[in-house]
């Protein structure tokens, strides 16, 4: 099998990176995987993008690419649309000709956040700003580009919340900061889920592919991958920071010391949904149906188990 993971310089390219590796590393017939990173393929050149796709014939596309800068998006609108709704088109449009399955990674940023509880996959979309609407934009093309897809053609969308790895995220940034202030002001009105992209690369595969690296059927539409539980900006801050100090790691700030604001205290360029709670009820449905109770455990692990065990490895690897 052929694999094309677009984005591999992004804390989910990376993450498939890893988790790919650990995956084939015992098969004696090994997929062939190729990386595709921005700095040799420019997603907003469409002829190259074509190009590529054609020439390496992949049965599994992964795009972990996106444009992700959230406020500069306000002013580079034709960029966003352009490598999160015009590039996952080309490459839909090439796995529904083809026979291929296709996975893609959007946002909480779809919906505007007003809704109280946890949201479902079909809720209504209503971006707040152009981040979303390009990513909103992405998904409806996939959506129409299968609609006339072959037979064995698939997609999945998985929408996800609040990522962190291997790269700058919330969590380094803070810590960052508490090594160089004594005090901090977090938003504690927003509300989501801390999503770790080793963990939301595993989730993906074990939809997508089995023990044998081998392509599973699974219904195309939206899911949500997000672990369980709920938190809010300023309890994650403080959950990283009590977590860098017990590990031994020596900070200005520590977590009595980082003061709950309001988001209307810190106003920026693009508005964020207060509440970026999602639903997995239908990852969960499926992995029943497998009766695959190692993923079910996955699915179910909670958003602090994993910060801890990312903030942990940090201060290990010295990079706190």
């Amino acid at each position: 099998m052929k694999i094309l993971v677009f984005g591999k310089d992004g804390q989910l390219g990376k993450a498939f990176q890893e988790e790919l590796g650990v995956r084939t590393s015992a098969l004696l017939a090994k997929p062939v995987v190729q990386y595709v990173g921005r700095s040799k393929y420019d997603l907003t050149n469409e002829e190259a993008l074509t190009q590529l796709l054609h020439q390496f014939q992949p049965q599994l596309i992964i795009n972990a690419s996106a444009y992700t800068a959230v406020d500069k998006a306000e002013t580079e609108s034709d960029l966003a649309f352009a490598i999160n709704a015009r590039a996952p088109e080309i490459m839909a449009q090439y796995a529904a000709d083809h026979d291929a399955t296709f996975l893609h990674y959007s946002t909480d940023y779809v919906f505007d956040g007003e809704k109280y509880g946890f949201y479902l996959e079909d809720d209504l979309r209503n971006p707040l700003g152009v981040y979303g609407k390009s990513k909103v934009a992405g998904e409806e093309v996939i959506a129409r580009v299968f609609a006339g897809a072959r037979s064995n053609a698939q997609y999945a969308i998985f929408r996800t919340s609040w990522v962190y790895g291997d790269g700058g995220n919330f969590i380094r940034t803070i810590l960052r900061l508490a090594k160089e202030r004594e005090e901090l002001k977090i938003i504690h009105d927003q509300f989501g889920v801390p999503t770790n992209a080793n963990w939301l690369a595993q989730v993906s595969l074990s939809l997508a592919i089995d023990e044998h690296v081998r392509l599973r059927k699974f219904t195309s539409g939206n899911y949500h991958a997000v672990p369980a539980g709920e938190t809010t900006w300023h309890e994650l801050a403080c959950l990283a920071v009590q977590e860098a100090i017990d590990a031994g790691v020596a900070l200005k700030a520590n977590p009595s010391a980082i003061e709950p604001i309001l988001a209307v205290e810190y106003p920026l360029p693009a508005p964020r949904p207060m509440n970026s709670k999602m639903s997995t009820d239908k990852l969960h449905q499926v992995f029943e149906g497998w009766g695959d109770m190692s993923k079910l455990e996955q699915l179910n692990q909670s958003w602090d188990k994993a910060v801890r065990s990312y903030v942990a490895n940090l201060a290990k690897d010295g990079l706190i």
